[in-house]
């Protein structure tokens, strides 16, 4: 239930945008853990016009100007690519509405800021891939939302995370946090902390390829998951991409490394049985095939050659993430138990050492895939 005083916000700012028809209901809509989402109904004289509006979280996004001038001009960006090749960018791309003063966002009289943009039909999001076709297509919608943005000027983005993955200096935050040990824990994850420290050189791999001029910066969206890609309900093929908060500018093999991590694994993110997690290189193959052939020849061949290597490093920086976060007393990452950040973090260590047991094996799919020798 909406409170009366969010209900109150929430009509103002529905008064705020030039929404077509009358409002029939307004519900709390998904399930993100960042920002507030709301699903509002218009009838329009027997049409059904169907919005979102969402709260954005300024704890985490403290310059809204910055994380909105992104969205819009990337999905501008986009819709326009889109209608040049002859697709739907209505339902490909996702349509931001400016308010009845031409802005980007709203900012209530509490100080809250909100945007909208328009629901699109007909189409679903699934937090597991049920198929290895599920997880083709969508790797496929993000290799295709590569390929559309390939020749947009990545460095004019804003980093709407400052060093969202800088992977070296999310490593340097856990050793100081180890360091502080606010919470007394570090002592009885001494074996997880290690296994971090014995990676460190790892997680230098693509930015040091940068600094070497052998990566090029990209557009990427930063948070690859499953779940951010929205399926055609009918086909099952990858629609549009959403959530895209994340968007700065990036290296290609974190957004395939993101969906590999997130969905080739067959355990749950926080499952404590780690005898359940392992890599599925049946869906490995699937998020390759579907990524590479999305993005159409853009990828450079040495970016080809290290997606396996992206998947790695993107499964200890989220790893990482986890044992310093329980580490610093579970302060980011929500927690349903005293010890869900440490079994994430152990998760994504036992994935770690599936990608290095089958190293050759997933370097040998890629270049199957990429027809690279």
């Amino acid at each position: 239930m909406i409170g009366e005083e969010r209900n109150a916000e929430i009509r103002d700012i529905l008064s705020s945008y030039p929404f077509s028809g009358v409002c029939r209901s307004c519900v709390r809509f998904g399930s993100g853990h960042i920002n507030d989402t709301f699903f509002a109904t218009y009838d329009d004289g027997g049409k059904e016009n169907r919005y979102i509006v969402q709260r954005i979280n300024t704890d985490v996004f403290k310059d809204v100007d910055a994380l909105m001038d992104n969205i819009w001009r990337v999905t501008s960006f986009l819709a326009e690519k889109i209608i040049k090749n002859g697709g739907d960018a209505s339902r490909e791309a996702m349509t931001f509405i400016k308010n009845k003063e031409g802005a980007l966002y709203t900012r209530s009289k509490k100080g809250a800021c909100w945007r909208a943009y328009r629901f699109i039909e007909d189409a679903l999001s699934i937090d597991a891939a049920q198929s290895e076709t599920d997880f083709y297509n969508a790797s496929y919608a993000f290799g295709t939302f590569q390929y559309l943005l390939s020749d947009f000027p990545a460095s004019s983005l804003h980093e709407t995370i400052p060093a969202f993955h800088d992977t070296p200096k999310r490593y340097r935050d856990f050793i100081d946090t180890v360091k502080r040990d606010a919470c007394g824990r570090a002592a009885s994850v001494r074996d997880e902390i290690d296994f971090y420290i014995s990676h460190e050189r790892d997680m230098r791999v693509y930015a040091d390829a940068y600094s070497e001029g052998v990566l090029p910066l990209r557009v990427t969206h930063n948070d690859a998951k499953l779940n951010n890609v929205l399926l055609d309900k009918e086909t099952r093929k990858g629609l549009c991409v959403i959530d895209l908060d994340t968007v700065m500018p990036g290296f290609a093999g974190f957004d395939f490394g993101d969906a590999i991590r997130f969905g080739a694994s067959t355990g749950a993110e926080d499952e404590r049985d780690l005898s359940k997690v392992c890599l599925d290189e049946k869906l490995f193959r699937a998020g390759a095939e579907g990524y590479i052939a999305g993005s159409r020849g853009t990828l450079t061949e040495s970016e080809l050659r290290l997606l396996p290597v992206g998947a790695k490093i993107m499964t200890l920086e989220c790893g990482m993430r986890f044992l310093a976060d329980y580490i610093e007393g579970d302060r980011y990452f929500k927690t349903d138990r005293e010890s869900h950040n440490l079994d994430r973090a152990r998760t994504q260590i036992k994935l770690v050492r599936e990608f290095e047991t089958r190293k050759d094996s997933l370097e040998a799919i890629v270049r199957s895939v990429a027809c690279i020798c």
